[in-house]
């Protein structure tokens, strides 16, 4: 029985020993990082004295019984020793668990002391540093003067500014490169006079290249451009003249040199800073290369070349590396590179940029290099400037620059089904919001016209025509041939775009512009398909011109939707040099065939005709007679015309009331 005791007690030393181990563990996993851990030895012994002296006492209580105690007794005393065992293990666990708590509570108090201990510390640390009672006003006081809702009252403000200038004004190079206090400075410059303007600006003098590279004194360097004279601007830009390109290697400064460059440069400083990336000596000597242009300082020696074009590749691959391919003024010095690199040259540069053509097409320079770019490019680089560009395919045809970039594309890549492949889909779903904005509808002009004078001007002409002539090495097929390919994909979702959009295509005159040089366009051999779909539009342009033609929004009202139904009419388009109307196949359902459709359809009774007599619709009429003139075997065409001599009354009416198409009328008939 002895022995049975004896087991026991090792029993509950074991779990005793089991439980310090577990109170340990969870102890140190309580503690915060950053406190120092408390002594081991002196927990340890701790819970082993309390530990062994309950065992000191279960083994004297076990000993008196083993000597005066039955064997009953010894089971009801080893009952007593199981019970002794779980309550002295529940004491442990209490008694541990008092001590995580208080820790942690001592924990969260030392935590909240040091907290405010190091606060304190951080403000008298503030205080004792150059300038930082003034700091520290002066942040009070702008506080108040930064507040936007609701706007605080002039007197207010100019009070409050004269109460921070007081301050500031002796430690303005204190306060620029603090991150807090750099935007009290920038508050200061937005709402102070002119005067104190200078004042700030001359404080800083010769120190703005350590403004354009800080993280916080570039912001109130751009707020001096911003709000600064003139002579202010001139003055920085001296002063930075000759760093420009460590500028744009610099991940702040870059910032900085494309906001001086865009916004704050006259013509002739964007020159010269556009020479500072030709090299060292135009970045030293601002008088080198005056009046010269880069192609006309390459022509000199071919070493100046090498130099220059090194130079201004070196600054580029730079720049794009470290992500301002975006930037103005790179696009700027880009279109300096792209007149005198060549042969390796052009190849490397193609894939530098292949992959972000994208970032170019919003600038005009941007877009003059992405075009030459495309023209210069092998079957291989196009398709991957093409991939590049898909996911940008609406932002490009719909920016001013960008759309000339798609034109080029359309005019001088060979691979017509990628070209469809790539923007077709991208265009279908908002094709007829496309063809009503002067930018987007350019390129389907092209698809349908060509270099149509009508539509492109001049100097976009001769850019259009130089990036042909440089497609010439690259590009095989004949440029007819290429815009068909392409015109075929997008011809029918141009009229199926009509078809579902009329009235909302001709509510706008681009739109009904857009809608004339489809219909009246005969270059494509059309299927059965596009041929069925051509006179299905016919008659959705019929249908839409239906009607009280006397509401005052009704679509023959508005004036180019008269020239619309005028050109279909006739059958063809004014050729203004032979001053004749030149007649397209009766196939296509135009002139006399359209005429007897549309008599048909819309003059259903003697009221309808004197209301388009009546309105600036007459003009319609008059190309019907013009039409049926022509054509007077027809019976349509006797029936119209003998109802508009019984109309004679109402036209005279009209004449006299200066509706001049009316006027025209009363002469045919």
């Amino acid at each position: 029985m002895a022995v049975k005791v004896n087991s026991r007690k090792a029993s509950l030393k074991d779990q005793d020993e089991s439980s310090r181990k577990r109170t340990k563990l969870s102890n140190n996993k309580s503690k915060p990082a950053v406190k120092e851990p408390e002594p081991e030895s002196e927990s340890d012994d701790d819970d082993e004295v309390e530990i062994n002296n309950s065992d000191s006492d279960d083994s004297d209580d076990n000993d008196d019984d083993n000597d005066s105690e039955s064997e009953d007794e010894l089971d009801q005393s080893e009952d007593e020793l199981d019970q002794g065992d779980e309550e002295t293990s529940k004491s442990i666990d209490d008694e541990d668990e008092d001590k995580e708590g208080g820790e942690d509570d001592e924990n969260k108090q030392s935590s909240r002391e040091n907290h405010i201990e190091q606060r304190k510390l951080l403000n008298e640390r503030k205080l004792k540093r150059k300038s930082g009672n003034e700091v520290q006003q002066i942040k009070r006081i702008w506080e108040k003067l930064r507040v936007k809702n609701p706007p605080l009252p002039k007197d207010v403000r100019d009070k409050l500014c004269d109460e921070m200038w007081e301050l500031a004004k002796d430690v303005i190079g204190d306060l620029v490169l603090k991150h807090d206090a750099s935007r009290v400075v920038q508050t200061l410059i937005k709402y102070c006079s002119k005067e104190r303007r200078e004042i700030v600006t001359q404080a800083l003098k010769g120190h703005f290249y350590v403004l354009a590279t800080s993280s916080y004194g570039k912001y109130l360097l751009i707020k001096l451009l911003h709000y600064g004279s003139k002579e202010s601007r001139e003055l920085i830009l001296s002063e930075l003249h000759g760093k420009l390109r460590k500028l744009m290697r610099h991940r702040e400064g870059a910032y900085v040199v494309e906001d001086l460059f865009v916004l704050y440069s006259t013509a002739s400083q964007k020159q010269q800073m556009i020479k500072e990336f030709w090299g060292a000596e135009y970045a030293f000597f601002r008088n080198a290369g005056d009046n010269k242009t880069i192609k006309e300082i390459c022509e000199e020696s071919a070493e100046k070349r090498k130099l220059i074009a090194g130079n201004l590749f070196g600054t580029i691959k730079a720049s794009v590396e470290k992500g301002s391919t975006g930037f103005q003024i790179l696009h700027a010095a880009m279109k300096e590179y792209i007149q005198i690199f060549e042969k390796d040259e052009i190849r490397e540069f193609i894939e530098l940029l292949q992959d972000q053509i994208a970032e170019l097409v919003h600038t005009s320079e941007g877009s003059d290099v992405a075009c030459t770019l495309i023209a210069l490019a092998t079957a291989k680089e196009r398709k991957a400037i093409l991939k590049g560009l898909k996911p940008h395919a609406q932002a490009l045809i719909t920016n001013e620059h960008g759309q000339t970039v798609l034109t080029t594309i359309f005019m001088t890549v060979d691979d017509t089904v990628l070209v469809s492949k790539t923007f077709a889909n991208e265009y279908s779903e908002n094709i007829n919001e496309l063809i009503i904005n002067k930018f987007s509808r350019r390129p389907f002009i092209y698809l349908l016209n060509g270099f149509d004078k009508h539509y492109f001007s001049p100097l976009i002409l001769k850019d259009l025509l130089r990036y042909e002539s440089l497609s010439t090495e690259t590009s095989k097929k004949p440029q007819l041939q290429r815009r068909k390919e392409i015109l075929g994909t997008f011809y029918k979702i141009f009229l199926d775009s009509f078809i579902e959009n009329s009235k909302k295509i001709l509510s706008e005159n681009l739109g009904s512009q857009f809608i004339q040089e489809i219909l009246l366009n005969n270059e494509l051999e059309l299927t059965e398909e596009l041929k069925e779909l051509r006179l299905n539009a016919l008659s959705v342009l019929i249908d839409s011109v239906k009607g009280d033609v006397s509401i005052e929004n009704h679509l023959i009202n508005k004036p180019f939707n008269t020239r619309l139904l005028r050109s279909i009419i006739q059958g063809g388009k004014w050729n203004n040099k032979e001053k004749k109307i030149e007649k397209l196949p009766e196939e296509l359902g135009l002139g006399s065939q359209f005429s007897v459709k549309f008599t048909n359809e819309v003059f259903e009774n003697d009221e309808t005709l004197k209301q388009w007599i009546e309105s600036p619709a007459s003009f319609v009429v008059v190309a019907l007679v013009d039409s049926f003139n022509e054509n007077k075997k027809d019976s349509v065409s006797k029936d119209f015309l003998k109802k508009l001599s019984k109309s004679k009354k109402i036209i005279k009416k009209e004449s006299e009331n200066e509706n001049k198409g009316a006027q025209l009328l009363l002469k045919l008939i």
